[in-house]
């Protein structure tokens, strides 16, 4: 095996590669690009494209694709191949600049919101040269933006850079104002932890609901679940710990960088979590990550649940956003230093946050909002659907300092008392971790807990990026006339009405108790529970002003958003209850009529052996299974009515409404019955994996 310097990025055109390959001005006008987001003229494409081509076949390659993001949630590809026949029946490998920096992939078939017919089928993917170009199964994948004919973005890449740059401008605007005039650019940073379930190929064959939804809609709970604790970082099973291995292997050479893996709380989970990036290049990597996830999980025999909520009774799966901001010398705005309550930059930056976390908490919450994320969010095993902040000790007395107009006391660092004269001394941190918080302050950065494990990345942190861009530029207003200690005043004056203004966000306590919630509806924050709830937040007028301000949507584009966000939430229901139907009439009653023939045989064979020998417990077990049948079969037929009365809507939020509102609750209902035959029925009449069967034996 090759070491892992050695082994890390082998199968990506990084700017190692590009330095050997290129000539040494096409290098330096391609950083160009990269960094400071220069027009790339067609030479220097057609350069580097011959130098991609080269080193793609030099490695195996036959074909390339503009590797782009659709709004499915997924990624898209299409494979042309390098071959150019040169007659004589011979062929050429042939990559010019024009094929590296637009394709036309068919754009009919993808979610458009509106934004294109059905007949018009023209779209452009163009090469984004942020992020670097990767080998993947013999193909040289480049990724790219995807836009419609008129110019429309139908992708998650395309907004996402727009609200990078428009942060860039803003942050760097304030910080040239408060006399840092090296800074010409500020990049996001983003580092995703993913977390994932490991289940083996056998029972996923076997279960629809899996195949079909990516979550059990039946099933009863195992005798043992997770609270006894004892998965969570716990010893790594063998077979696991080999999936693992390869796993980090594939990422590795994808230039990935895979740093952390442990089990999770709930029994067959577990978690991933790489070094951050900037945040075009960590939205890319984690689209890769989740595809490469599945993809040597079935090397293993085992495929990967990446569902926020696979099986009922037990934590779900969420994606952690550690977001930060790094400008072009090098430094990360979120860093305190070792006197915070005088590092005025990072206080400016902090209040920030704060103010853009509290004035676009819808934004962030309709972000992370979707039909499998709405099983945890609020449910105790995620943050809250409440939007608040979680700042620590230290920075909770910084900010409170600001309020008052008081000097902050920066105690000295406390060493840590173990009580074990053996072990090493050390000091502890300023504060502890909250992870009942939806955006929590971690050190240098903060941790957006909220993400679903399945969904890109790209919407929180377009949100994020837009909310906080907004914030800045309104400090800029307020700052551009001010000089020298007049510039001082006034941004302690700024600090502290911010913190004023917005401090009802802040929140250090315990976000899964009943008393928050009461609090937060007091302080008048948002607590929208459904994702039909909290979607139209999307349109309203003073958010689209704010895309449209900003650059990052069109009024148009974000009304497709919506529509999009609304049709998804209604099909992933859809096939939900159609499928829960399909298993209960073809699998479930006919296994619990199977179950009560069996009853109903035993009953009789006692009876005609002695009449006076007892069939008390099998006529009881009779009477209850013949009651949960009857119930159920008149669910399903409700259920079956609702679904036909849900498809005949035609207004999509009236859709959900119902979906959520009603055909929900029966579902919910539906599995209760069917659970609770499920506990009592004997193994090889269920007729599907169970619980134990699935979450036990990986």
């Amino acid at each position: 095996m090759a070491r892992v310097p050695e082994l890390y990025g082998s199968l990506v055109f990084n700017e190692k590669v590009m330095k050997d390959k290129l000539p040494k001005d096409v290098f330096k006008a391609l950083k160009k690009t990269m960094e400071q987001g220069t027009h790339l003229e067609l030479d220097v494409a057609n350069s580097v494209a011959v130098a991609m081509k080269e080193w793609a076949v030099e490695n195996g390659a036959t074909h390339f694709t503009h590797w782009f993001q659709p709004l499915t949630g997924a990624t898209a590809e299409k494979h042309d191949s390098f071959i150019s026949p040169v007659g004589g029946g011979e062929v050429i490998m042939e990559f010019s600049g024009k094929e590296l920096v637009k394709g036309e992939p068919d754009a009919s078939s993808f979610p458009s919101g509106g934004l294109r017919a059905t007949f018009e089928a023209r779209g452009y993917t163009a090469w984004d040269p942020t992020s670097p170009a990767f080998l993947k199964d013999g193909t040289l994948c480049i990724p790219t933006a995807f836009c419609s004919y008129s110019g429309e973005a139908l992708d998650k890449k395309t907004p996402l850079l727009r609200s990078m740059e428009a942060l860039s401008k803003e942050a760097t605007k304030v910080l040239n104002l408060l006399g840092n005039t090296e800074v010409t650019s500020v990049t996001t940073t983003v580092g995703p932890e993913q977390e994932y379930f490991l289940i083996d190929e056998k029972d996923y064959a076997k279960r629809k609901d899996l195949i079909f939804t990516g979550r059990t809609l039946l099933g009863a709970p195992s005798p043992k679940g997770q609270e006894m604790d004892d998965h969570y970082f716990g010893s790594i099973r063998p077979r696991v710990s080999a999936y693992m291995h390869d796993l980090d292997e594939e990422l590795w050479k994808l230039g990935i960088p895979a740093k952390t893996k442990h089990n999770e709380v709930a029994p067959s989970q577990h978690e991933l979590a790489p070094i951050f990036d900037t945040t075009n290049v960590a939205v890319d990597h984690n689209q890769l990550m989740m595809e490469v996830m599945k993809k040597v999980a079935h090397k293993h025999g085992y495929v990967c649940l990446l569902h926020e909520k696979p099986f009922a009774g037990i934590n779900g799966s969420g994606k952690h956003n550690n977001w930060s901001m790094s400008t072009n010398t090098g430094l990360n705005l979120l860093e305190p230093g070792k006197t915070p309550g005088e590092n005025t930059q990072f206080l400016v930056f902090l209040m920030a946050v704060i103010k853009a976390v509290d004035e676009h908490a819808d934004l962030l919450r309709l972000s992370v909002a979707s039909a499998g994320n709405d099983h945890r969010l609020g449910a105790n095993e995620a943050p809250p659907a409440i939007i608040s902040m979680f700042l620590g000790d230290e920075l909770t007395a910084v900010v409170d300092a600001i309020e008052k107009g008081t000097l902050f006391s920066n105690e000295k660092r406390v060493q840590m008392e173990t009580g074990a004269t053996v072990l090493p001394h050390f000091f502890k941190d300023t504060t502890d971790r909250n992870r009942t918080s939806p955006f929590a302050f971690t050190g240098n950065k903060f941790e957006f807990r909220s993400l679903g494990s399945s969904a890109s990345v790209a919407n929180p942190n377009i949100m994020l990026n837009t909310a906080v861009a907004d914030v800045l530029a309104g400090f800029y207003e307020e700052l551009k006339g001010y000089e020298g200690e007049a510039l001082q005043d006034a941004v302690k004056a700024l600090l502290k009405k911010t913190i004023i203004e917005h401090k009802r966000v802040i929140f250090n306590g315990n976000g899964y108790t009943e008393e928050w919630v009461e609090e937060a509806a007091k302080r008048g924050l948002y607590n929208f529970k459904s994702t039909p709830e909290v979607l139209p937040r999307l349109i309203t007028p003073e958010n689209i002003a704010l895309f449209v301000k900003h650059g990052i949507y069109t009024e148009t584009e974000a009304m497709s958003r919506y529509e999009i966000l609304l049709e998804n939430y209604c099909k992933t229901l859809h096939i939900e209850t159609c499928t829960l139907q399909d298993m209960l009439n073809h699998e479930f009653l006919p296994a619990t009529l199977k179950y009560a023939d069996q009853l109903t045989a035993s009953i009789l064979a006692k009876k005609q052996v002695c009449t006076s020998i007892s069939t008390k417990a099998e006529e009881k077990q009779l009477a209850f299974a013949t009651e949960k049948y009857e119930a159920l079969y008149e669910l399903v037929e409700k259920l079956h009515a609702d679904t036909v009365a849900a498809e005949g809507m035609e207004d999509l939020l009236e859709q959900a409404t119902f979906y959520h509102e009603t055909i929900i609750p029966e579902m919910v209902s539906a599995r209760e019955l069917a659970d609770a035959v499920e506990a009592v029925m004997p193994k090889d009449v269920i007729p599907y994996p169970s619980y134990s069967d699935m979450l036990f034996y990986v």
